[in-house]
């Protein structure tokens, strides 16, 4: 997850205190009441005496966050493509397996990466795993198996679902002997969590 902050939130005459959190594409707030703002649907947005003012298309909502109101502004105003907060560079290797949806491999081709499917060839730095079910999580322990240095698994698998969740995720990860590090908000419908091999074992 990019950034979160326990905050509170004033919309539609209420005054909520939760936890708010800047996603790749819309700002999720989690407390008595929820609110979810798609960065596309903000028509505008101001920052004063360390509020975050912002103009949806449901009305004014406004996050108290103290001094990373104007960090959360830019982050919005700006935000960064899901390749560079994923982290791979222009030149290295990736091995994609199981179920990754097109929009992505589409968002892959303008950095220039080396890509391989469904094995991990000499060179590869990154593997990207998309899961959509409980089975699907098997994949975590044969990856593991060949993952070496510091190499980076990302496991993304669908928000919301009960099917599978982060607990499920983290498991899998922890089981095949591996170190949870960050999860980042993949698109508006999953999220993506990172693995490395822990550096004692490296």
């Amino acid at each position: 997850m990019g950034q979160e902050l326990v905050c509170t939130a004033r919309w539609g005459g209420k005054r909520v205190r939760g936890m708010a959190l800047l996603e790749t594409a819309e700002i999720l707030f989690r407390g008595e009441d929820r609110l979810r703002i798609p960065f596309s649907g903000i028509r505008g947005m101001t920052v004063k005496d360390g509020e975050l003012q912002l103009k949806t298309s449901a009305g004014l909502v406004i996050f108290e966050l103290g001094e990373r109101a104007e960090k959360w502004r830019k982050k919005i105003a700006n935000p960064k493509s899901v390749v560079e907060k994923l982290g791979p560079k222009a030149g290295e290797s990736l091995a994609l397996f199981g179920k990754l949806d097109s929009e992505f491999l589409e968002k892959l081709k303008p950095h220039k990466l080396r890509i391989t499917r469904e094995k991990i060839t000499d060179g590869v730095s990154w593997v990207f795993l998309g899961v959509d079910s409980l089975p699907g999580l098997a994949a975590v322990k044969k990856i593991a198996g060949k993952m070496k240095g510091s190499m980076s698994l990302w496991v993304v698998y669908p928000k919301g679902q009960k099917t599978i969740t982060e607990a499920h995720v983290l498991g899998a990860g922890r089981e095949a002997g591996l170190t949870d590090v960050k999860v980042v908000g993949f698109s508006t419908t999953h999220t993506a969590l990172k693995f490395v091999v822990p550096l004692e074992s490296r």
